[in-house]
C-alpha cells in the first residue's frame, strides 16, 4: 500500500479537515488480482502431475517365476504374492521383498572352494577349515569331515523375519548336526560303508533343528565331500584300509569260487544220481525181461522137453559158430571122445587166444527126437 505523504501534509497544515488515512481503493485491488490471475504456471502444474503419477506408478512390481513377493506395510509383514505383475501402495506405505524361493543354495562346511571369474567353483582348489571339519567319533577317534549342505526357502515369511543371518544359522546348525551324528558312529563306519547313512541322518536332524527355529528353510541334501583321519595318523589308517580292502577282495574271490564250484558239484551229483537211476531201471527191466523169457521157455519146455532141449542146443551152437571173433576147432565124435577138453585161460600157442570146446550134444531121451 502506497501513501501520498505530500497530500497528507498539505491537508494537515491547511486545517481543511481532519486527517484520515486511506487504504488502496477497490479498483486498485481488482487490477492487481487481474494481473495475478493472468500469470500462468504451465511447467509447474505438469511437473506436479508427473511427480504424482510417477509416485503412483512406483507401486507396480513384478515377481519372477523363481521368486515370491513379500509385501510389507509400514515395515510389517502384510501378504505374499505369487509370480507375475502386482500393485502395492507406493513408498513409504508399502514395500516389497522378492526372495528366490526355488533357488538351491549351497553351504560348505569344513572347507571353502575358490571361485573363478565366472562365479563357478574350481574343482580341486579349496581351503581347509579345520575348526569346522575336525570331529570326534563314537569310539573317541578324531576324524576330518568336509561336507556340503544344499537348501532352499520353504516359507518366505519365516525365512525373512524369524531368523537373522540365515546362512550363518544354516552353517551352525549343520555343523552341530554332523558332530552329533559322527559322535554316534564308529570311525570305521564313517570311513567306509556308513557314509550314506550318515548323510541321511544328518539331513533329518538338521531339518528338525531348522524347524524348531522356524527358519522357513527346506534341507535338500547333505553330501560328504571328503572324510579322512588327521594327517598325523593318516598313514596308519591307510594301512588299515588297505588290509580291509584285501580282506574284502579275498572274501569276494572265495565267494566267487564257491558260487562257481557248488553249482558244478550239484550238477555232477544230479548227473550221477540220474545215471544210477537209469542203470537201476535198465537192470530191473532187463531182469524182468530175462525172467519173463525164462518163464516162457520153461512153459514151452514143460510142454515138450526133448524138443525144447534140442532147439536150445541148436540156437546156442548157431550163436557160437556164427561169431567170427571166436576161433573154432571141429572134431569128429570119435576124436572128441578121446580128446581131453582143455580151455587155455592164458592163451595157447597155435590155438589162438580162445579155444572153445563145443558142448556135447545132449542125448535124446527114449522116444525123443534125434
Amino acid at each position: 500500500m502506497n501513501w501520498d505523504w505530500d497530500k497528507l501534509q498539505k491537508q494537515r497544515r491547511g486545517g481543511g479537515g481532519s486527517f484520515t488515512p486511506q487504504g488502496p481503493s477497490l479498483d486498485d485491488l481488482g487490477e492487481k488480482f487481474k494481473k495475478f490471475r493472468n500469470i500462468k504456471f504451465p511447467a509447474g502444474k505438469f511437473l506436479l502431475l508427473a511427480v504424482v503419477a510417477l509416485w503412483l506408478l512406483s507401486g507396480i512390481y513384478i515377481v519372477e517365476p523363481d521368486e515370491a513377493g513379500v509385501v510389507l506395510r509400514f515395515g510389517k509383514f502384510d501378504r505374499i504374492t505369487e509370480a507375475g505383475p502386482h500393485y502395492r501402495l507406493p513408498f513409504p506405505v508399502e514395500s516389497v521383498l522378492t526372495p528366490k524361493v526355488t533357488q538351491i543354495q549351497r553351504m560348505e562346511i569344513g572347507f571353502r572352494s575358490t571361485q573363478g571369474r565366472s562365479g563357478t567353483f574350481q574343482q580341486g582348489q579349496m581351503r581347509i577349515v579345520p575348526e569346522e571339519s575336525l570331529m570326534l567319533t563314537g569310539d573317541e577317534n578324531i576324524i576330518d569331515v568336509q561336507f556340503i549342505v544344499q537348501y532352499r526357502i520353504k516359507d518366505p515369511e519365516q525365512y525373512l523375519f524369524n531368523v537373522s543371518g540365515q546362512a550363518d544359522t544354516v552353517k551352525s546348525a549343520a555343523e552341530a548336526a554332523m558332530r552329533e551324528i559322527i559322535g554316534d558312529n564308529l570311525i570305521d563306519s564313517a570311513l567306509t560303508s556308513g557314509k550314506h547313512e550318515i548323510q541321511n541322518d544328518t539331513r533329518e536332524l538338521l531339518q528338525q533343528i531348522l524347524d524348531v527355529y522356524k527358519a522357513g528353510i527346506q534341507v535338500v541334501a547333505v553330501q560328504l565331500q571328503n572324510v579322512h583321519p588327521p594327517k598325523e595318523v593318516s598313514d596308519a589308517f591307510k594301512d588299515v584300509a588297505s588290509a580291509r580292502e584285501d580282506k574284502s577282495r579275498i572274501t569276494n574271490e572265495a565267494e566267487a569260487y564257491r558260487n562257481d564250484l557248488l553249482p558244478k558239484a550239484r550238477g555232477e551229483a544230479a548227473q550221477f544220481v540220474n545215471q544210477a537211476e537209469g542203470y537201476k531201471q535198465s537192470v530191473i527191466r532187463r531182469a524182468e525181461g530175462d525172467a519173463a523169457r525164462f518163464l516162457s521157455v520153461l512153459k514151452e519146455y514143460d510142454k515138450a522137453k526133448d524138443v525144447t532141449r534140442e532147439r536150445l542146443y541148436l540156437e546156442t551152437m548157431e550163436e557160437i559158430l556164427s561169431n567170427p571173433d571166436v576161433e573154432k576147432i571141429l572134431l569128429s565124435d570119435k576124436v572128441a571122445g578121446k580128446a581131453l577138453p582143455l580151455l587155455p585161460l592164458k592163451g595157447g600157442s597155435g590155438l589162438g587166444a580162445d579155444v572153445l570146446a563145443a558142448p556135447a550134444r545132449p542125448a535124446p531121451s527114449k522116444g525123443g527126437m534125434n
